[in-house]
């Protein structure tokens, strides 16, 4: 059997509940933000546009199209410009005495990742989400809303293309997230969501890019800002280090000597001298 597809993580246990709803709308973040967890979801948007990153493969979704993801698979999310509203259909592995469940989930497993909603069946889901909205807090129509569209989803889906790079990453855009945020700790993971990436997916795409690791990329650039700082002539090596990132003077030390070959204090004197 083929893996179930899930989507991000969006936090959508509603007070009081111990699982997702059925059926929820949900306002995606400005900002990118990437997870998984162990349960199915379809997303289908419904207002503005947001930008998904599903094992490698890119695209925008906005109102009328939707994705698919695949379990465990890395997957980032957020919304473009505005506001971004989706609708997500949770799906909790159904028991085996539930055969038309089990099927429809097959069916969208097998789907391609990202689909393109016909006009009858938006039409259907316009009104349904209206309802959603009136009664925020009714279980059984969000259970409803649920088994009526993955019921007929299968029939009124076709494929658009991806639209966004699948093989590499913007490294224009990661190098801007690098700058405006040198002087704090930054995790793979940040640097990931930056790109709409997953972090395995990031990390194996940057090796493969680069020819190094991000920890080793990010280091560089901290080595490089500190090194014109140092140039500048006006900051202590301190203010320097705190500048470029570093957790103390300590451990700029020892990494400026380690990559470069002297000390910063040595670096400094040659600048000096020169």
């Amino acid at each position: 059997m083929p893996k179930l597809p899930i989507m991000p993580n969006l936090d959508l246990s509603p007070l009081g509940l111990s699982g997702p709803r059925p059926a929820e709308i949900v306002t995606l973040p400005s900002h990118m933000d990437c997870h998984e967890h162990q349960y199915s979801q379809v997303v289908i948007g419904l207002k503005g546009q947001a930008e998904f990153e599903v094992s490698g493969k890119g695209n925008l979704v906005g109102p009328g199209q939707g994705c698919v993801v695949t379990a465990c698979s890395d997957h980032a999310f957020g919304g473009v410009v505005g506001q971004s509203d989706i609708l997500v259909l949770n799906m909790p592995m159904p028991s085996n005495d539930d055969p038309l469940m089990l099927e429809k989930i097959n069916q969208l497993a097998s789907s391609n990742v990202y689909f393109q909603l016909d006009g009858q069946i938006q039409k259907l889901i316009q009104m349904l989400v209206q309802e959603m909205q009136a009664s925020p807090d009714d279980l059984l129509l969000s259970r409803a809303c649920n088994d009526t569209v993955i019921a007929l989803l299968q029939r009124h889906i076709s494929e658009f293309e991806t639209s966004i790079k699948e093989s590499r990453f913007d490294l224009e855009a990661l190098d801007r997230y690098i700058e405006q945020h040198l002087a704090n700790k930054i995790s793979v993971a940040q640097l990931a969501g930056s790109v709409f990436l997953g972090e395995s997916q990031f990390h194996m795409l940057f090796k493969e890019q680069m020819g190094i690791t991000p920890h080793q990329y990010v280091l560089g650039k901290r080595i490089d800002r500190a090194r014109r700082l140092i140039e500048q002539g006006n900051l202590s090596l301190g203010q320097v280090a705190e500048l470029a990132g570093f957790s103390g003077q300590s451990a700029f030390t020892h990494t400026f000597s380690r990559l470069q070959g002297m000390s910063p204090s040595q670096y400094k004197k040659q600048i000096t001298v020169k």
